[in-house]
C-alpha cells in the first residue's frame, strides 16, 4: 500500500508542470466554453476582429451565431486560426471597417456577383474542407463549370439540417440545377427520394468521383449492385446490355413505366430484338395462327424470366 502511494506522488509531482505549462501556453486548447474569439492572442496585421464586424453586420452576425460553423467560430474555436472567426473566410478586413464599408481592400466576398474568382473563393473553403468527400474536387464535372461551394452551401443561414445547404434537403438543393432529374422523381416508377429513403448522394459525389457522372462507384453497374446485389453475378448466361449498363433499360431517375424501364415491354425488348430473333415484332390478329400472332397482353419476361442472366444449363435464351 505504501508503495503505491509513493508511486502515485511520484507520478503527481512528473506531470504537475506538464499540465501547467499547457495551461499557461497561448497556443493550448482553449477551456470549454471559452467565448472571445481573441483569446488566442493578438490579431495578425490587417485583421479587424469579429466584434468590428458585429458593428455594422449586426443581423448577419445574429443568423451567423445561430448555425453550427457561427458557434464554433465566434464562441468556441479551437485555435488561433479559427480565432479569426468571420475573417477567416472573408480574410483581412480591417481597412474595410475603418473605412466605414465602404473600401473592400483584400476582403474576400462570396457573393455569386462578387468580383473575386470562384477559383479563389473555392481554395478558401478547401483549406478547412479538402479531405474525405472533397479529395476529387479538383478537375470534377462541377469544378470545371465553375461552380462556387456557395451555389449549394451557405454559410450565413440555417437553411437545412446539415451540411449547410441552401436547401433545406439534398434533393431541393441539386433540383435547383438539375430540374429534369428532380422532375422525375414525381413520375409513377421512381427512387425512394421523396420518401426520404434515399437522395442524390447515396449515388452520387458532387465533390468528384473517378466513375461517370459524379458516381460513387466505378460504373453506372457498381452503383446499381451496391442496392441490388442480386442483379450482379456472376452468371453462366449473361445479358450482354444488361452487362454494359442498367441504364440501357432503366431510367435511374424515375419512369412512367414499371420498374423505372425507359419503354414499356414488350417494346423495350423490340428495341434490340427486331424479326431476327424468331418472333413477330408487329401487332397482328389474335385469332391468326399461333406462329404469326402478336403476343397480346403479355411480356417477353414471361417467358424469358432471367432476363438479367441465367445459370440454368439450359437457360441460354434467359428462360425460367
Amino acid at each position: 500500500m505504501i508503495r503505491h502511494l509513493r508511486w502515485l506522488l511520484v507520478l503527481a509531482a512528473v506531470t504537475a508542470p506538464v499540465r501547467a505549462s499547457r495551461a499557461q501556453s497561448p497556443g493550448g486548447d482553449p477551456p470549454k466554453g471559452g467565448g472571445d474569439t481573441t483569446h488566442a492572442g493578438a490579431l495578425p496585421k490587417g485583421y479587424a476582429g469579429s466584434k468590428a464586424c458585429a458593428d455594422c453586420h449586426k443581423t448577419e452576425m445574429t443568423q451567423f451565431a445561430a448555425t453550427a460553423k457561427g458557434t464554433l467560430l465566434l464562441s468556441h474555436p479551437r485555435n488561433q486560426h479559427e480565432a479569426l472567426g468571420c475573417e477567416l473566410c472573408h480574410g483581412p478586413s480591417k481597412e474595410h471597417a475603418e473605412s466605414g464599408g465602404e473600401d473592400r481592400g483584400s476582403m474576400l466576398v462570396f457573393s455569386r456577383k462578387s468580383p473575386t474568382p470562384v477559383a479563389e473563393r473555392n481554395a478558401v473553403c478547401l483549406k478547412c474542407h479538402e479531405r474525405t468527400a472533397r479529395t476529387l474536387w479538383k478537375g470534377s464535372a462541377h469544378e470545371a463549370a465553375n461552380l462556387a461551394c456557395t451555389d449549394c452551401h451557405t454559410m450565413m443561414h440555417q437553411n437545412s439540417e446539415r451540411a449547410n445547404l441552401r436547401a433545406e434537403t439534398v434533393t431541393e438543393t441539386c433540383g435547383r440545377c438539375h430540374a429534369s432529374e428532380k422532375n422525375k422523381q414525381l413520375r409513377f416508377s421512381h427512387m425512394p427520394l421523396g420518401e426520404q429513403k434515399l437522395e442524390c448522394t447515396s449515388c452520387h459525389n458532387p465533390h468528384g468521383s473517378t466513375g461517370p457522372k459524379l458516381l460513387l462507384a466505378s460504373s453506372p453497374n457498381e452503383t446499381c449492385y451496391s442496392c441490388h446485389p442480386e442483379k450482379r453475378g456472376p452468371f453462366l448466361w449473361e445479358h450482354a446490355p444488361v452487362v454494359e449498363n442498367c441504364a440501357n433499360c432503366h431510367d435511374p431517375h424515375g419512369s412512367n413505366h414499371e420498374k423505372m424501364l425507359k419503354a414499356s415491354r414488350p417494346r423495350l425488348c423490340q428495341e434490340c430484338h427486331g424479326n431476327g430473333s424468331g418472333h413477330p415484332t408487329a401487332p397482328r390478329n389474335p385469332a391468326a395462327a399461333a406462329d404469326m400472332q402478336f403476343v397480346f397482353n403479355r411480356q417477353c419476361s414471361n417467358c424469358h424470366f432471367n432476363i438479367h442472366g441465367s445459370n440454368d444449363p439450359g437457360g441460354k435464351a434467359f428462360t425460367r
